[in-house]
């Protein structure tokens, strides 16, 4: 007989009691304990200044003695070795300084864990001009970013310092997942148009931010960032690999918004009317004295 039947033939519920007993019966296999020591092969180059070649340069690392990041290995192999180059600043994934190529995939080394695998690669990130060791020329990633002016355009503007513009709370929801962008530049080197058209292609990075800039309800100057992208190599040359949004630190979709902005350039699609007239606060009466209340 079951041990769920009784003698009457009717079904048994077990009580709470005999159901945790039944699942602390199961056997849990203990972790299997990682050595903590790592090799990790590190991209060394001291400078077009130097005649030097670059090569990979060893080293072992026990991780149990620093942080579990990569940023705090790197930190640990520059204790070991002083002339170690990297670029890093905040170390809360904000800034983008610390970006990185890691075992082939780009990443920001102050928000990755340290991988578990024995040997670690540790790369610039690709299709940058190296500068010395992991630090690279970011002057054209930055102006290409500039190129799309990335700041609020207004043609009927109150005075400066003494008003805010109204936004509604949906047409704000709008540009979420478009403005965490740290300009780290990660998705822009996995982007392999942006390796071969990178002197006009303006990269993924950029084109998130203009269609940010693009859709911006409090923004007037959408017809002249639309014309300046209207070039078959400024947004079009994105072929929708979307390495950009697998190699996003922050999780964003950059595949999803050069999409958008694609129709927007191309009038298949408009901007929408904004749901608050942006000077609405500044139309309603005095805005220092609303302040001072």
């Amino acid at each position: 007989m079951s041990r769920y039947m009784v003698s009457n033939s009717r079904p048994f519920v077990p009580s709470f009691i005999d159901s945790c007993r039944l699942f602390s019966e199961k056997k849990v296999t203990p972790q299997k304990q990682i050595d903590p020591r790592r090799v990790f092969k590190v991209y060394r180059f001291p400078g077009i200044l130097s005649k030097e070649q670059p090569k990979i340069q060893t080293f072992e690392v026990d991780v149990s003695t620093c942080g579990k990041m990569v940023l705090d290995a790197m930190i640990k192999i520059k204790d070991m070795d002083p002339t170690f180059t990297f670029r890093r600043s905040c170390r809360e994934g904000i800034c983008g300084s610390c970006a990185v190529n890691l075992q082939g995939r780009n990443c920001l080394a102050c928000i990755t864990q340290i991988p578990q695998s024995k040997t670690i690669s540790l790369y610039p990130i690709p299709h940058m001009y190296v500068m010395r060791d992991l630090v690279v020329d970011m002057e054209h990633f930055f102006k290409g970013y500039a190129s799309i002016r990335p700041y609020l355009v207004r043609k009927t503007q109150g005075p400066l310092g003494q008003m805010q513009y109204a936004q509604s709370i949906k047409d704000s929801l709008k540009m979420n997942g478009l403005y965490e962008c740290v300009l780290c530049s990660c998705c822009a080197t996995a982007c392999p148009s942006y390796w071969w058209n990178g002197r006009r292609f303006l990269g993924p990075a950029s084109l998130l931010h203009a269609y940010r800039w693009v859709i911006d309800s409090r923004d007037e100057d959408t017809e002249q960032r639309l014309q300046d992208l209207r070039d078959d190599f400024k947004a079009f040359r994105c072929h929708t690999i979307m390495n950009c949004s697998l190699d996003c630190p922050k999780g964003l979709h950059p595949a999803e918004a050069i999409a958008k902005l694609k129709l927007l350039i191309s009038g298949m699609d408009k901007k929408p009317t904004p749901e608050i007239d942006p000077m609405k606060l500044v139309s309603s009466g005095d805005w220092e004295k609303k302040c001072v209340k």
